[in-house]
């Protein structure tokens, strides 16, 4: 029973974008694609251990849905030619009704939509784990440390918001594409930095939500290869998650960059990080090519001390040219300090200050600190660790933020 539970798991993740995208096609309706394949998912996870896993899994799932659909529209009373339109055909195998082309298309709309610019950021994130990555609302409730029922709020809500505004689901001219795909990528980025820097709780990485971020991007780079930024994007998640084995000690704890057994660094995600680096390259770099860059220049590095440092604070001044940010600044500031030491690095950092942008995170007096203490100005550094541990909301860091304070002369 339990295998042929994972099974049905594993065959909706992988397809339950193709599954929701087709029905929300034929039905014209994608609150009732998704409503039809979750119910589809519903009766698989009952009827596949008792009966045995069918011979075409992804037809049958396919096919329960558009039936649960149909249902659904006959109760609602819903004009007839729309019933009959679905209706058509509905018990054909799912590979002889979807073509490639078709397919690819149904999943770009199905991730447009639930990116569209009318959802808030944390609608956007949960609704495309949800339809697009095939994730329970229990799994991404766990993996943003948020209450079940308040991530199925975000889902219905979105929904809602989708058909009050009248979203069409369709992919969006290519000049609107460009436009808005912006945003899906950020979506993407919003998922994985989720994962590879916890925000809250007691785990410093949460690799899962990182992994589905990848699995995510490569999704859309299939579906739309010709985009440089996304190879970009997933070149910076390659890249980022290769340190992941040596960014924490055994127990769980965070470890510098200069600290890293860099032996421990995953080569084959940095390969395929350089490889994605590639095919971003030709057409010059957007905001993730240039982050990956930088990437790229610490995993070819063998050492903190051997990283062209230089290099690094050109990409971060080209960064901050087409991507203006504080956080970009002040890890170009870290890059100075490493280059040319803490005092120069100091006075970006107080400019850096002077706006206010970041007076919300712990990261500017942990940087602030970090450049005093190395100056040998113990006092003041005290002082902003202190505050940086009192704003940081990661329980880990904050332990790593006390024992710099405990460390300090």
């Amino acid at each position: 029973m339990q295998d042929a539970t994972r099974a049905v798991e594993a065959i909706w993740r992988i397809e339950s974008a193709r599954i929701v995208g087709a029905l929300a096609r034929y039905t014209g309706d994608f609150a009732l694609a998704e409503d039809a394949a979750q119910e589809a998912l519903a009766e698989a996870l009952v009827a596949w251990p008792r009966d045995g896993q069918p011979a075409n899994p992804v037809g049958w799932l396919m096919t329960t849905a558009k039936r649960r659909a149909i249902d659904t529209i006959r109760r609602a009373g819903v004009q007839r030619e729309k019933y009959e339109a679905i209706a058509h055909d509905q018990d054909e195998a799912y590979d002889d009704e979807l073509d490639i082309e078709r397919i690819d298309d149904d999943v770009l709309a199905l991730m447009f939509v639930s990116c569209h610019p009318v959802l808030s950021k944390e609608a956007r994130v949960a609704l495309t784990l949800r339809v697009v990555g095939g994730l329970s609302s229990e799994e991404i409730a766990r993996a943003f440390l948020v209450p079940v029922p308040t991530i199925q709020a975000r889902i219905t809500r979105a929904k809602k918001t989708i058909a009050a505004a009248k979203v069409p689901f369709e992919v969006p001219s290519p000049d609107e594409r460009r436009q808005r795909l912006a945003g899906v990528l950020n979506v993407l980025y919003l998922i994985f930095t989720e994962g590879s820097t916890a925000t809250s709780g007691e785990d410093l990485i949460r690799t899962d939500l990182a992994r589905e971020a990848r699995r995510l991007t490569r999704v859309l780079i299939g579906v739309l290869p010709d985009e440089p930024e996304a190879y970009g994007l997933l070149a910076l998640m390659e890249l980022t998650a290769s340190r992941f084995p040596a960014r924490t000690d055994a127990a769980g704890d965070p470890v510098l960059l200069e600290d890293q057994d860099r032996t421990r660094w995953d080569r084959g995600a940095v390969r395929r990080g350089l490889a994605a680096l590639e095919q971003a390259t030709p057409r010059g770099l957007g905001p993730y090519g240039l982050q990956a860059a930088i990437a790229a220049t610490h995993a070819v590095a063998d050492s903190v001390e051997t990283t062209d440092w230089e290099r690094i604070i050109v990409l971060y001044e080209a960064l901050g040219r087409i991507a203006p940010n504080p956080i970009v600044d002040l890890n170009r500031a870290v890059a100075v300090a490493m280059a040319h030491g803490p005092l120069r690095a100091l006075e970006i950092v107080d400019r850096i200050a002077e706006d206010k942008r970041l007076d919300h995170t712990h990261l500017l007096p942990t940087v602030r600190g970090e450049l005093l203490r190395r100056l040998g100005r113990t006092v003041e550094a005290r002082k902003e660790l202190e505050r940086a541990a009192g704003m940081c909301t990661n329980d880990r860091e904050r332990a790593v933020l006390r024992q710099k304070v405990a460390d300090l002369p």
